[in-house]
């Protein structure tokens, strides 16, 4: 299965401050048909005005991963971390048995982002945060773990999340393909262009689209036109 969910077709609230759409249920906007998708419980696409943000609010239990688009975000927390991600760059906080943070847009011009929930595999524990840089050059032409519940905090590659899911970004020219495969046919594939256009297997999305995807032992991505792929990929 190969579902197209359009932009046009989320949950939305515009707080002035705040531009959000919702791929899931969220906040006011319910939809008992997008709950979550397998562990993926929330994705949203933000839009943050100049100077203004999330202020201190608590979590528990969820994997909080946030993809920077444009601009930047700046992040303070009750552990005491603070850190700055940049566009195309990935911050991930695992929120335990209980944490608080706030997201600020410290920047002069609007931060967008996709802010990512997943279900951990097991409750409390005590809550994290970390942040990488991705170039997005070494994501050319193919699909490269951002986040992962296989990673360690030793690796150099992903940033490690405490479930059984990966979040992946890849760029793709106009023309270009990738194949993907998980590692089973009963995981649930959630993919969502940044930019541009493309083609999963039949189905066309454009910029910002959600494609649902399972029961697939593997599908096919082609750039219609340059774009920027984020992908999760939970059981």
């Amino acid at each position: 299965m190969i579902e197209l969910r359009p932009f046009a077709s989320l949950g939305a609230a515009n707080h002035g401050w705040l531009d959000a759409h919702h791929h899931f249920s969220f906040a006011s906007y319910h939809d008992p048909e997008r709950v979550h998708w397998g562990a993926l419980r929330v994705w949203n696409d933000d839009t943050i005005a100049p100077n203004s943000g999330f202020p201190p609010h608590p979590h528990n239990d969820m994997e909080i991963i946030t993809y920077v688009r444009k601009g930047a975000i700046t992040h303070r927390d009750s552990m005491g971390n603070e850190g700055r991600t940049e566009a195309g760059d990935v911050q991930v906080m695992s929120a335990g048995k209980g944490v608080q943070h706030s997201e600020w847009n410290a920047e002069d011009e609007e931060t967008t982002l996709f802010q990512l929930w997943i279900i951990p595999d097991e409750r409390g524990g005590e809550p994290s945060w970390g942040a990488r840089k991705f170039p997005k050059d070494a994501r050319s032409g193919q699909f490269v773990p951002l986040a992962s519940g296989s990673a360690t905090d030793g690796d150099d590659g992903a940033l490690p999340i405490r479930t059984d899911a990966e979040v992946l970004g890849a760029t793709l020219k106009a023309g270009q393909s990738v194949t993907y495969r998980p590692r089973a046919a009963s995981r649930h594939l959630y993919l969502v262009p940044a930019t541009g256009k493309v083609r999963v297997d039949d189905v066309e999305a454009g910029a910002r689209d959600g494609v649902a995807i399972t029961g697939q032992d593997s599908f096919t991505v082609t750039a219609l036109e340059d774009s920027e792929l984020v992908l999760v990929d939970a059981a």
